[in-house]
């Protein structure tokens, strides 16, 4: 069973570990079986590709996944890691909040 995570396809991350870390990027794709993710600019890759009628080939650079636990959130106030933290509006929302300022993440 794939496990829940804090972070989702669109939010602004900063690596924390690895050749990549300090480097934030946003979440392109999650794959949640795996527990990992592709954010954008980070960890890129070099694949070689025959020619084909879809296109010409050569060295293409693109990037691969990297794993959960080496992402952190970034606090939407001063763009430092923050941990993710939930809570629920008066309006009945469950919405997620950055432990570091108190933002509400989710709008």
């Amino acid at each position: 069973m794939a496990a829940k995570f804090k972070v989702k396809k669109g939010d602004r991350v900063v690596v924390l570990a690895g050749k990549d870390k300090g480097k934030t990027g946003e979440i392109l794709k999650m794959i949640p079986e795996d527990q990992r993710a592709i954010v954008q600019g980070v960890n890129m890759m070099k694949r070689h590709t025959t020619p084909s009628q879809a296109g010409a080939g050569g060295i293409v650079e693109r990037e691969a996944t990297i794993h959960v636990s080496n992402l952190a959130h970034v606090d939407p106030k001063d763009s430092n890691a923050t941990r993710i933290g939930y809570k629920t509006l008066e309006d009945g929302r469950k919405v997620r909040y950055a432990k570091r300022s108190g933002e509400v993440i989710d709008i």
